[in-house]
């Protein structure tokens, strides 16, 4: 099977910006480094920009411009492979052996209340925005924040931008009420990294109600392969992920999920898949269980089709 793969989370920007001597190309503690895009068939790889939370809200926009800079300077320009991918439509001009790099923001509260700054961002190439992490910010309550409130003003403004200028939502991360008001708003929904709730309760994966939604709206989710998000413990076994890609098709959702892997965020592994480059060990053992087509359209496929519903290639 020709497989090739579109994953729509990695961490490994937030790496790449803490430490000035790690190298895209190989480094062995970068889990989606080149090398292993490439041993893993990937042709698209997201690369958030993520701000930890305790650094102060005066320097987080920095901080989200510091990663930013590492994925121009470290990722795109010394690897002629790696095509920054600026505009939907840029995934169908790939040629063979060049990876997509699509830059993705991963809570609004690096920008504050301030809407110019998402505006900058778009300009620097940012094509998936997250509307929170874990906690809460001035757009929306993340799933760890116990008031459990839904967007602000300011999220719902900043929702409709995100619409008005073809950039996807991500709602992983995002509180339940959240969920709801982002699906009020937009039809370009993404989960990127989020399991089944139902299979493993961890408040960071979707209600059978929540992928229902997605599905009705013509959206995306991207498994994730964390343990912690499989079996809500640090084990997990390819078994175990079939549970959750059940359940998925059970839904209706066969023709809505791929991969949000999550590598160079996550400490924990499923058994043998520890890095991008042991995306086909994945795919061979799904073999198993699934039919060629299900695994075409979980590599890249469901994806690229969720691009064309909505109108964005």
């Amino acid at each position: 099977m020709g497989i090739k793969v579109i994953d729509t989370h990695c961490d490994v920007l937030l790496k790449l910006a803490e430490d000035p001597t790690k190298r895209f190309e190989h480094d062995q503690h970068i889990q989606a480094n080149l090398q292993n895009l490439q041993a893993g068939h990937v042709r698209v790889q997201f690369f958030a920009i993520f701000i930890d939370p305790d650094i102060k809200q005066e320097s987080k926009f920095q901080q989200a411009l510091v990663q930013v800079q590492a994925f121009y300077e470290k990722v795109i320009k010394p690897h002629p492979q790696m095509k920054h991918i600026k505009k939907w439509e840029d995934i169908q001009t790939l040629q063979d052996g060049e990876i997509g790099a699509i830059l993705a923001l991963e809570g609004l509260d690096a920008i504050g209340n301030d809407e110019t700054k998402l505006s900058i961002l778009y300009q620097l190439g940012v094509l998936s925005v997250g509307v929170t992490w874990n906690d809460a910010n001035l757009c929306a309550d993340g799933v760890g924040e116990e008031r459990g409130a839904g967007l602000t003003r300011l999220g719902k403004r900043m929702i409709v931008k995100n619409d008005q200028e073809n950039i996807i939502t991500d709602v992983s991360h995002l509180s339940e009420k959240g969920f709801w008001d982002v699906l009020e708003l937009t039809d370009k929904v993404i989960a990127s990294h989020s399991n089944a709730k139902k299979i493993c309760p961890h408040p960071r994966n979707l209600s059978d109600e929540q992928i229902k939604a997605i599905v009705q709206k013509g959206g995306f989710i991207g498994i994730v392969l964390y343990p912690i998000f499989i079996t809500g413990t640090n084990h997990a076994t390819v078994h175990d992920l079939v549970r959750h890609l059940e359940h998925f098709c059970k839904l209706g959702a066969s023709k809505h999920i791929g991969i949000g892997s999550d590598f160079d965020g996550i400490f924990t592994f499923i058994d043998g898949i520890d890095s991008s480059s042991k995306f086909l060990d994945l795919f061979d053992q799904l073999e198993a269980y699934f039919s060629e087509d299900f695994i075409k359209g979980l590599t890249e496929e469901n994806f690229l089709s969720y691009l064309k519903r909505h109108h964005l290639s």
